[in-house]
């Protein structure tokens, strides 16, 4: 498959394209959504021994999610002071040692969305967290043991590759 031809169709707080692709000697449309890049973490607090995640509505599934820590990486930014940024604004704390883990797509067959997921490790929280207001996000901080984590149902892909990536460590 090869793409001809790239046309933005809509440029709101997400932005859409409409690619013409070729692909066999056929010429066809697809649409693109262009998501960004985004980071998250599974954050241990090794002073209490448990993981700290997130509650908040989120649009896409339009419901509460019990998700890991998340965000978009600002432009200029790299992802590492991006996840940083975004432990601090949404749990409040401060990172200790940082590990990445994985870079995947969300749903490749239609959004450019890269996830670079990471481990964090953490022993301060010197504000509140909650998200930024100015962003319209009100989130929950929601603590759970190693065993709860492991136990939560989430459909969340990010938070389940954490787990399964915390269950493959834990074997290790």
């Amino acid at each position: 498959m090869q793409i001809k031809d790239r046309k933005k169709v809509y440029d709101g707080y997400f932005k859409m394209y409409e690619l013409t692709v070729e692909q066999d000697g056929h010429t066809f449309k697809r649409e693109q959504f262009d998501r960004g890049t985004a980071v998250a973490a599974l954050v241990h607090d090794t002073e209490k021994d448990s993981f700290i995640l997130t509650r908040q509505f989120r649009v896409g599934s339009e419901s509460d999610l019990v998700e890991v820590v998340a965000g978009m990486i600002d432009a200029g930014e790299n992802p590492e002071d991006s996840i940083k940024r975004e432990i601090e604004e949404e749990i409040g704390y401060h990172v200790d040692q940082l590990e990445h883990l994985y870079t995947f797509y969300s749903s490749p067959g239609g959004t450019t969305e890269k996830v670079l997921l990471y481990f964090a490790e953490v022993s301060q929280q010197p504000s509140d967290g909650g998200g930024k207001a100015d962003e319209h996000e009100k989130i929950e901080i929601v603590a759970f043991s190693e065993k709860e984590f492991l136990a939560l149902e989430t459909p969340d892909a990010k938070t389940i590759i954490a787990q399964l990536w915390l269950k493959l460590w834990q074997k290790r």
